[in-house]
């Protein structure tokens, strides 16, 4: 990683699909002088959704045209739906009206949502066009626009359908961090909360003494956070692409997790990072019950996630009724399974995560009913 002033430089080395993500104040405004080194085509064509359209659209449009582009945009709806089928189809179709060629640059400012479906949109179209990420979202920063995964939702489950596709850059702006409710920044943190969980306890133990300045949007708490955070995943991305190995760590609380997202059915009932977050609790829980972990090291991820004011319970999360058996079921459709085998990211303390196959299912269910009543 490098920095240079107030910015941080983070590289992605993965041969010729290398790229490098900027993080920085202000940034947006400044996308032209950031994207020309990579010569590009003169077409750029942008993928929002109507709320980030309200406080970004704007001003990356005018940087863009101010350095000789005549940009067009597709404005999406805000929200989980739009990561499925019918929403695919329809931002394909719009971008298709709107002319291609494999010069074109497909730019996605947004949160996950918005950077998912379009790197999945630009990973199709002509067998792939150019792909830049401007994530506005804490957890788009730190998880979504790093590391080439796409992909949408289906009734079976989370991310199912998708592609491995590189962006050619990232730019992040932690400016627009500060147009997002509390919510929304607290579940970007949940995964900010993991890198340091799986690998880097030094890290989590920064983020106990100043979790509280990153939720805050403290300039130099938040880049750093940030930074850190795409350091780790680029270090595990360049060493597996497309989760054959180690890129599994990523996945702590994420078993768990995206059988939480799919009971509730993707929606705003239960944010992503709130899912992990209760997730992140439940892997540790069963790392203890299996004698991998130690209770305390457990009990101090899970009492900081409660501090800074992530769920970690089931019970937290009002009209749902939950089932073990019925969130064990979504587990076993999801993408990690392996052989008919579910894999879990476990643990053997803060920061030493390992991947897991040999799970039983009486544990799992055994600490899932415990959450449920905990």
């Amino acid at each position: 990683m490098n920095k240079a002033g107030s910015r941080h430089f983070v590289d992605v080395d993965l041969g010729d699909r290398s790229y490098q993500i900027i993080i920085g104040e202000e940034i947006i405004s400044e996308a032209e002088k950031l994207i020309a080194p990579l010569r590009l085509g003169k077409k750029k064509i942008i993928v929002t959704d109507q709320n980030v359209a309200r406080n970004h659209l704007i001003s990356l449009r005018k940087a863009l045209e101010n350095g000789g582009h005549d940009p067009v945009d597709v404005i999406l709806k805000p929200g989980e739906q739009t990561k499925s089928f019918s929403g695919l189809r329809e931002l394909l179709e719009s971008i298709l009206k709107l002319g291609v060629d494999r010069d074109t640059c497909l730019i996605a400012l947004g949160g996950g949502v918005v950077g998912d479906v379009a790197g999945f949109a630009a990973s199709t179209i002509l067998r792939g066009i150019h792909l830049i990420q401007i994530p506005t979202s804490l957890l788009a920063m730190v998880d979504s626009s790093v590391g080439g995964k796409t992909a949408i939702n289906t009734p079976q489950g989370k991310n199912l359908v998708g592609t491995f596709y590189q962006p050619r850059l990232v730019i992040s702006d932690t400016a627009s961090l500060r147009t997002l409710p509390n919510r929304e920044l607290l579940s970007g943190y949940a995964e900010i909360v993991k890198y340091g969980l799986l690998g880097d306890a030094l890290f989590f133990e920064w983020l106990e003494e100043n979790g509280d300045k990153v939720i805050d949007c403290n300039p130099v708490a938040i880049a750093h956070a940030v930074a850190t955070s795409c350091r780790s995943k680029a270090l595990i991305v360049t060493k597996d692409e497309r989760e054959g190995g180690v890129r599994a760590l990523l996945n702590l609380g994420h078993t768990f997790g995206h059988a939480l997202e799919t009971e509730t059915g993707f929606s705003e009932t239960l944010l992503h990072g709130e899912a992990v977050s209760i997730g992140i609790t439940m892997a540790f829980d069963l790392s203890v019950r299996m004698g991998l972990c130690p209770g305390i090291e457990a009990r101090r991820a899970t009492s900081h996630l409660k501090k800074i004011g992530l769920p970690v319970a089931l019970k937290s999360i009002e009209g749902i009724d939950w089932s073990s058996d019925r969130l064990i079921s979504h587990m076993a459709r999801d993408k990690k399974v392996r052989n008919g085998n579910i894999n879990f990211v476990l643990t053997k303390g803060i920061g030493k995560a390992f991947v897991c196959e040999d799970v039983h299912m009486a544990d799992v269910k055994a600490i899932i009913d415990k959450n449920l009543n905990s």
